[in-house]
């Protein structure tokens, strides 16, 4: 989980090393690395690539796409340590969403949590000038997409594969991203075509550890470890660009964090 940590930051920074860049068409060379990646993976272990319930597959491949997007283009606008706060959200998102989706039932303390963790949000965008109201917006936004996309992957257990469910991520997201980076294209140059690749090999990576650690560990001793990333965050913003933030920009920080550990130790 430390290492998947660790691949996912290192994604993280060499987004923002890229800002020249369309945040769409750097995720059209994220999702072409992991189509390949995947299909390979599947036709070697013989297993059917399109699964059974198509449309809730498109439904997550879709919702997937709009989080990923989301998310680089704060990652491109903000500050680091922000942009991977904001996307923290997804766990409140999940648990919302799986009231009316998979009609889970929550205990009401849990609104709190939600409220503290949005209260944070609050406060990093009202203390920090350098992120407005729109980057705060779409930065919540990704965490919706994420959560929504964890609500229809958990409608999908049971039925279908876990590699088919990662195949139709990029399998949805390339024809959206591609047709729009055709219209809207920007040549990558010199070194961000190896900061592409790195995108797609490091997210690959990352995603690869992380599946490893919830197959074989307890989930409720790992979940925790996934919120290292926030230390990460803050220690390569500031080393690769600068990045300082104020005493109450790091109270919001906090709280979401504290909302959203809160919120998911609530479950156990």
């Amino acid at each position: 989980m430390l290492l998947a940590g660790i691949f996912f930051a290192i994604m993280q920074v060499m987004v923002k090393y890229v800002p020249h860049l369309p945040a769409v068409e750097v995720v059209f060379f994220r999702s072409l690395f992991s189509l390949v990646a995947s299909y390979v993976i599947l036709k070697k272990q013989n297993i059917p690539l399109f699964g059974n319930n198509k449309k809730l597959l498109v439904l997550r491949g879709a919702s997937g796409a709009l989080g990923l997007i989301t998310f680089f283009y704060t990652l491109q606008n903000i500050p680091l340590a922000s942009a991977v706060t904001l996307q923290y959200l997804s766990p409140v998102f999940t648990t919302i969403l799986g009231i009316f989706i998979v009609r889970e039932k929550v205990n009401p303390i849990r609104f709190l949590y939600f409220a503290i963790a949005f209260g944070g949000v609050l406060v990093i965008e009202g203390f920090d000038p350098r992120i407005s109201i729109q980057y705060t917006l779409i930065g919540v936004s990704s965490g919706f997409f994420a959560g929504l996309a964890y609500n229809i992957i958990r409608k999908l257990k049971g039925t279908e594969h876990p590699l088919v469910i990662v195949f139709y991520f990029p399998l949805v997201t390339l024809p959206i991203v591609g047709i729009w980076s055709y219209f809207n294209w920007v040549m990558p140059t010199g070194w961000d075509w190896l900061l592409l690749l790195g995108i797609g090999l490091f997210t690959q990576l990352a995603q690869y550890f992380m599946t490893m650690a919830y197959q074989h560990a307890n989930l409720a001793k790992i979940t925790s470890l996934n919120y290292i990333g926030i230390l990460y965050a803050l220690v390569f913003g500031f080393i690769f660009f600068g990045e300082t933030f104020n005493l109450l920009t790091y109270l919001g920080m906090g709280l979401v964090l504290i909302g959203v550990i809160l919120n998911i130790r609530s479950n156990k």
